[in-house]
């Protein structure tokens, strides 16, 4: 077989960025409902549904992070119309693979039989945004036919199943997208503030005899409040930056996609977009909870199978998270 490496050499194509080709997404079988979580945590359905919205989640059982990602991978190259050998590049963006080492994208790369690089990104919440910028300096780069990229979680293996604030909000999933050289992704806006305060995910400390510092639970640890506050300011913040940067104004906006983290959070960007309709803001949280990084790939699987987007919609993805960071792109459809 070719090596990659001069496969990307011989071609020439050097577009401004990319377009998105096909969609898909993946969720494990097992569904957790609020009703389910009041067995063990001091809670209720109405209780979780009046602060977050969501209704039930998907939670993984015997599936890893890497097996919901190759899943969707697959639907999203059929979806496609793409063979493996196309692909020149996978991404994923992750945080809870099953490896430090191998990444995510290698296990997906290996289950699909392609040949190519492939690589992690870690940014939380935000990364499959991260991951979308990442994708359009390597098809600026020039070279790239086809790329794979990878939102995928298994939030219920670092979720703190004892912590009623933290366990009732996130749910498994994985979306995934494959791109090919065009002109469709139109700009981004990104900020990051470091914080370890707000929300936070500890390192393992291994069995060294030697470290003395408090050894923290490798869980999820967020201030609900400061994370809320965070992200009602600066999502709108980011759509307005990076519609600024495009020329564009709020009016233009066909869909917003905006991380499934909370439609409280949801509902307030909706009101300080004025000139955007409420219905025009995707939601799908009160299925799959927060999903973290796979939240927008997975939601924009759902909506492009719906035959919700439309040739030349104009979409705005947001999203906001550990960091802290905020982001935003705008795509054409």
């Amino acid at each position: 077989m070719q090596d990659c490496n001069q496969r990307i050499e011989t071609t020439n194509t050097r577009p401004e960025s990319f377009k998105i080709i096909g969609t898909g997404s993946c969720v494990p079988e097992k569904i957790v409902t609020n009703d389910d979580l009041t067995v063990f945590l001091d809670t209720s359905d109405e209780w979780i549904k009046t602060r977050t919205g969501i209704e039930q989640r998907h939670i993984c059982t015997t599936e890893t992070t890497s097996d919901l990602a190759v899943k969707a991978a697959q639907n999203a190259l059929e979806n496609a119309h793409t063979t493996v050998d196309e692909i020149d590049m996978i991404l994923c963006a992750t945080i809870s693979g099953e490896y430090v080492c191998p990444s995510v994208a290698a296990l997906v790369q290996r289950s699909l039989g392609a040949q190519c690089p492939c690589f992690d990104l870690s940014a939380a919440c935000t990364g499959w945004i991260y991951l979308m910028d990442t994708a359009a300096a390597f098809f600026a780069r020039g070279g790239i036919r086809k790329m794979l990229l990878i939102g995928a979680e298994a939030m219920s293996r670092i979720v703190n199943w004892h912590d009623r604030s933290t366990a009732v909000l996130f749910g498994d999933g994985a979306g995934a997208a494959v791109l090919e050289p065009g002109d469709h992704y139109l700009g981004s806006s990104f900020v990051t503030e470091g914080n370890d305060e707000v929300i936070a995910i500890p390192a393992k400390n291994g069995i060294t005899p030697w470290y003395e510092n408090e050894q923290k639970l490798p869980l999820v640890h967020m201030d609900g409040q400061e994370t809320y506050k965070f992200a009602v300011s600066n999502l709108p913040k980011r759509v307005d930056e990076v519609l600024q940067k495009a020329g564009l104004q709020e009016g233009d906006i066909d869909w917003v996609i905006p991380h499934q983290a909370n439609k409280r959070i949801i509902d307030s960007a909706s009101r300080r977009l004025k000139h955007v309709p409420a219905d025009h803001f995707c939601v799908n949280l009160q299925k799959y909870g927060n999903t973290s990084a796979a939240s927008i790939p997975l939601l924009l699987d759902e909506w492009n199978r719906a035959g919700k987007f439309k040739d030349g919609d104009l979409l705005v993805m947001v999203a906001f998270g550990g960091g802290l960071s905020s982001a935003a792109c705008l795509l054409r459809w």
